[in-house]
C-alpha cells in the first residue's frame, strides 16, 4: 500500500506561550546597540545639564477671611452687614488665579518683554539687569512673538535688525516703526557693562503671557482646617518669581480694598438717601402728633384722664352731700307743713339761718309742751307761742325754700360737670388708640432714622481704613530647583537609552518582512525536516568533517531524518509517469518492507531566493551521506549561479553538466571526486549556457539521472531558488524528494505564501524544509545550540569575523 509522508500538526490552533527568556535573549543579543543608546542619551542628558536654565519652585503664603471655618465671627444680623459678602477660600483661590489680577501684575511688571543675553552654548536672562528698557509707543499686531537682535554699539545707540535680515543703527530714546509697532529703548544703569554685546529682545502680547503664567499658578489650601492658600510658580529667573508672586498678593489686596469700598460707598449713598427720605417723613409725623394734641388738648394723656377722673369723684362726693342736704330740707319742710310736734333734725345741713330757725321752733315747741302739761291747749296763753311757732315755721318755709332752690341748682350743676367728665373719660380710648398709632409711627421712623445714622457712621469709618482682607504669612521665597533635577534626567535618559534601541529592535521585527521564528512555518502544514544554526565557519563550508562544530553533528541528525524521509516517501506523479516510460516503475514499497535493489534516491534542494544557504546544505548533506559510507554524487545544477563546485574547490573549466545536456559526450567524462570526502563525486555545472530551462527539459536529463541511480545510493542535486526561475520545478520530475530551504532573518514572510500553494499543488515530490542559519540569541527562537558539548578544540574567530559578529548586534 502507499504511504504518504507525514505532516506536521499545525500550531496556529495552539496556544502561543511566550517565553520569556527567549524575548530577553533576543534583545540582550542586541547589547551593543543598547551600550550605543545610552551613551548617546547620557551625552545628550550631560550636554543638557550643561546648556539649560535651571527653573526655580517660587512660592508664598497667604491667610484669608473663611466665613464657613469661622461662624462665630459672623455677626448676629448678616443681612445688615452690607459691606461683605460671605467669604471662602475656595473663591478667593480662583480671583488670585483670575485673568483680571494676573494681567495686571503682567502689564505693571512689563513680563511681557524678555531681555536675553546671547552666550556660547546657553542664553542668559537680563531680568534683573538689562542695559535697556523696551517700551511700546504704539501697539501694532502683536499675535505672534516677535524678535528683536540688538547690539549695542555705545552708549548713545545700538544695531538692530529687521526682519528683511538688514541691520540699522539707532539712537537710545529714538522710536522705532516696525510690523508689530513703534517702540523705543530707554538705556538704564546697566549699559556700560554690555557694549558690544548682542542681546535678544522677545516681545509677546501680554494676553499671551498671562495666560502662561496663568498656567503655571499653582493656587491650593495648605491645610483644610485653617484658610491658609499657598501660592507657587516656576521661573528661570527667581527674582522675577518672587516679584510676580508679591505683587500678585498685592493685587489681590488692593481689589479687595477697592471692592469693599466700592460696596461701603454704594451702601453710604444708600443710606444717604433713604435719611434724606426718612428725615421728612419724621418731621411729618411729628407734625402730626403735635397738631392732634393740640386739637384735643393733649398735653400728657395719662395725667389728664387721672384728673378727669379725681374730678368725677369730687362732683360725685358734692353729688350726695346736696342730696343729704335736699333730704334734711325737705324733712324739715314736711315738718313744718304738719302738725307733728317733734321738730326735725338739722344733721347734714349747712345753711346756720334754717338751723337757728329750726332750733327755735324746738323751743317753742318744748315750751308748749310744757304748758300743755299744767294748761290746757284753749287757754289763751297758747296764743303767744303758737303765734311765735306759726311766725317760726313760716320764716322756715321760707328758709327751706331759698336753701332748696340753693341745693338743687348745685345739684344740676353737679351732674352737668360730672357729665362732662365721664365723656372725656369715656373719649380717651378713642383719643389714646389714634395718639399711638401717630405715636408708634414717629417712633419707627426716629428709630430708622437713629439706625441709619449709627450705620452710616460705622460705614464711614470701615470706608477710610485699608486693611485687607489676606494676611501674608511668607512673603514670596526660592525654593529649590523644579527643573532639571539631575536624578530625573538621568532617569529620562536611562528610559530613552534603553527604549529606543528596544522601540528599534521591536519594530524591526514586527514590521519587517522575515522570517524569524519557525512557528510562520508550522502555519503551513509542511513537514520540517531539521533545523540548522548559524556559525561564522569563514571559508571551510564543508563542516560534517570537522566534528568540533556543533553544526556538523546537526547536519548527522538531518541525514537520519532525510534516510527516515525517504523509506517512507510516496510515488510523484511526474515520477511515476517518468519511471513507466523508462520500463521502470518505481512506486513506494515501503509496504512491502524493501527498497528495489541497485536503485539509488534522488534528492534535490532548492528555496525561494538567493543566498538562503541551499548550497551550503546540500554540500554538506551529501558530504555526511558520503562519510556515513553511502555512495553519493552531487549535481551542481544551478545552472545560472553555481556554488557547489567553489566549495569543493574544483575547476571551473572541467566538464560539466551542460556539456552532457548539449552533446553526446560520456557521463563519466563529467564526473570529479569532490577531493575532500571519499565516497563522494561531484558533476559540476559546466560553462554556464544561455538556455538553462530548455537544456533541463531535455530526455537526456532524464538519463542522466537513471544512470546516476544506478551507480549511485544518493544523487543530491543542488537546484535554483524556486521562485526566481522554474529550473527546479523540471528538475524535479525525477526527484523523490524535495528540500525547500528557509534561512532565519533572510526569508521574506511573502514566500510562505508561495510555500502554501506549491505544496498545496504537489509541485514538488515528497517537500520537506530544512529552517537553516538559526540565530536564537538575535531572534529569539532556536533550541539551546552552543559549543559547550565541543569546547575542547573549540575554532577561534579571526578578528574580522569578531567585528562581522559585533556589528551584526545591532
Amino acid at each position: 500500500m502507499t504511504i504518504k509522508p507525514q505532516k506536521s500538526v499545525k500550531t496556529a490552533n495552539k496556544p502561543q506561550v511566550t517565553n520569556l527568556r527567549a524575548v530577553l535573549t533576543k534583545y540582550i543579543y542586541h547589547w551593543p546597540l543598547f551600550i550605543l543608546g545610552l551613551l548617546i542619551a547620557g551625552a545628550g542628558a550631560y550636554f543638557y545639564m550643561h546648556i539649560i536654565n535651571p527653573v526655580y519652585e517660587v512660592s508664598a503664603t497667604i491667610l484669608v477671611k473663611d466665613d464657613k471655618k469661622s461662624p462665630e465671627d459672623k455677626p448676629v444680623v448678616p443681612e445688615l452687614e452690607q459691606t461683605t459678602s460671605p467669604k471662602n477660600a475656595e473663591a478667593e483661590i480662583e480671583i488670585l488665579r483670575s485673568k483680571n489680577l494676573v494681567s495686571k501684575v503682567v502689564n505693571q511688571l512689563q513680563l511681557w518683554t524678555t531681555y536675553t543675553l546671547d552666550q556660547s552654548i546657553k542664553t542668559e536672562d537680563l531680568y534683573e539687569s538689562a542695559p535697556f528698557k523696551f517700551e511700546m509707543v504704539q501697539k501694532g499686531d502683536l499675535t505672534r512673538s516677535q524678535q528683536l537682535k540688538v547690539r549695542i554699539k555705545d552708549k548713545k545707540s545700538f544695531e538692530v535688525e529687521n526682519l528683511g535680515g538688514h541691520k540699522q543703527t539707532v539712537a537710545f530714546n529714538t522710536p522705532v516703526k516696525s510690523t508689530f509697532g513703534t517702540w523705543m529703548l530707554k538705556p538704564t544703569d546697566f549699559l556700560d557693562q554690555y557694549v558690544g554685546s548682542k542681546i535678544t529682545i522677545g516681545v509677546t502680547d501680554p494676553e499671551l503671557v498671562s495666560n502662561n503664567y496663568i498656567k503655571s499658578l499653582d493656587v491650593h489650601l495648605l491645610d483644610k482646617l485653617a484658610p491658609t492658600i499657598g501660592i507657587f510658580t516656576e521661573d528661570e529667573v527667581p527674582k522675577r518669581g518672587k516679584d510676580f508672586l508679591n505683587n500678585l498678593i498685592k493685587a489681590y489686596n488692593d481689589a479687595s480694598i477697592a471692592e469693599e469700598k466700592r460696596k461701603t460707598k454704594g451702601t453710604i449713598d444708600f443710606i444717604d438717601r433713604r435719611l434724606d427720605s426718612l428725615s421728612g417723613q419724621l418731621s411729618h409725623s411729628e407734625s402730626q402728633v403735635q397738631g392732634y394734641r393740640a386739637s384735643q388738648g393733649l398735653a400728657d394723656l395719662s395725667s389728664q384722664t387721672k384728673a378727669y377722673l379725681e374730678s368725677v369723684n369730687a362732683g360725685e362726693q358734692k353729688l350726695n352731700d346736696v342730696n343729704v342736704q335736699l333730704n334734711a330740707v325737705n324733712t324739715i319742710e314736711q315738718y313744718v307743713n304738719s302738725n307733728a310736734d317733734n321738730p326735725p333734725a338739722t344733721i347734714g345741713i349747712s345753711d346756720p339761718t334754717l338751723t337757728n330757725l329750726v332750733d327755735k321752733l324746738s323751743q317753742l315747741q318744748l315750751k308748749k309742751t310744757a304748758l300743755l302739761a299744767t294748761t290746757p291747749e284753749n287757754n289763751p296763753m297758747f296764743d303767744p307761742i303758737n303765734k311765735q311757732i306759726a311766725s317760726t315755721k313760716g320764716a322756715i318755709r321760707e328758709a327751706v325754700k331759698g336753701i332748696k332752690a340753693s341745693l338743687l341748682s348745685q345739684k344740676s350743676q353737679i351732674k352737668s360737670f360730672n357729665g362732662r367728665y365721664q365723656a372725656s373719660i369715656n373719649n380717651v380710648p378713642i383719643q389714646d388708640r389714634k395718639f399711638g398709632d401717630m405715636k408708634r409711627q414717629q417712633d419707627i421712623k426716629e428709630n430708622l432714622y437713629t439706625y441709619l445714622l449709627q450705620k452710616r457712621e460705622e460705614l464711614s469709618l470701615a470706608y477710610a481704613s485699608n486693611f485687607p482682607d489676606a494676611r501674608i504669612v511668607d512673603r514670596a521665597n526660592v525654593g529649590d530647583i523644579k527643573w532639571p533635577r539631575l536624578q530625573l534626567v538621568a532617569a529620562i535618559a536611562l528610559i530613552i537609552g534603553l527604549g529606543i534601541p528596544f522601540l528599534i529592535i521591536y519594530f524591526r521585527e514586527s514590521f519587517g518582512n522575515r522570517i524569524t521564528s519557525r512557528k510562520d512555518i508550522d502555519a503551513l502544514d509542511i513537514p520540517i525536516l531539521g533545523e540548522i544554526s548559524y556559525e561564522d565557519i569563514g571559508r571551510n563550508q564543508i563542516v560534517v568533517l570537522d566534528k568540533n562544530f556543533l553544526i556538523s553533528e546537526q547536519f548527522r541528525a538531518l541525514r537520519t531524518n532525510l534516510n527516515f524521509v525517504h523509506q517512507n516517501r510516496a510515488p510523484h506523479p511526474a515520477g511515476l509517469q517518468l519511471n513507466l516510460q523508462k520500463g521502470m516503475v518505481i512506486g513506494n514499497v515501503l509496504a512491502e518492507q524493501h527498497v528495489t535493489e541497485g536503485k539509488g534516491r534522488v534528492t534535490i534542494f532548492t528555496s525561494s531566493v538567493s543566498k538562503e544557504g541551499k548550497s551550503f546544505v546540500s554540500a554538506n548533506i551529501a558530504s555526511s551521506l558520503a562519510v556515513s559510507g553511502r555512495k553519493t554524487v552531487i549535481l551542481e545544477m544551478d545552472l545560472r549561479k553555481p556554488k557547489v563546485s567553489k566549495m569543493f574547490g574544483l575547476a571551473y573549466d572541467h566538464p560539466g553538466i551542460s556539456d552532457y545536456l548539449s552533446y553526446n559526450i560520456p557521463l563519466d567524462s563529467i564526473i570529479q571526486p569532490s577531493g575532500v570526502v571519499p565516497n563522494l563525486d561531484v558533476l559540476s555545472c559546466g560553462p554556464i549556457p544561455s538556455d538553462p530551462s530548455e537544456l533541463l527539459e531535455k530526455d537526456r536529463y532524464i538519463e542522466l539521472i537513471t544512470e546516476l541511480k544506478e551507480r549511485y545510493d544518493d544523487v543530491i542535486i543542488d537546484t535554483p531558488p524556486l521562485h526566481l526561475v522554474t529550473d527546479a520545478m523540471i528538475i524535479a520530475r525525477a526527484a523523490d524528494v524535495s528540500i525547500y530551504v528557509v534561512r532565519q532573518g533572510y526569508t521574506g514572510k511573502d514566500e510562505l505564501e508561495f510555500l502554501h500553494e506549491i505544496y498545496g499543488d504537489d509541485r514538488l515530490p515528497n517537500m520537506n524544509i530544512i529552517f537553516n542559519g538559526i540565530k536564537r540569541n538575535k531572534y529569539g527562537y532556536g533550541y539551546r545550540y552552543d559549543n559547550s558539548y565541543y569546547s575542547e578544540s573549540r575554532h577561534k574567530r579571526t578578528f574580522g569575523q569578531s567585528m562581522k559578529h559585533f556589528f551584526s548586534r545591532f
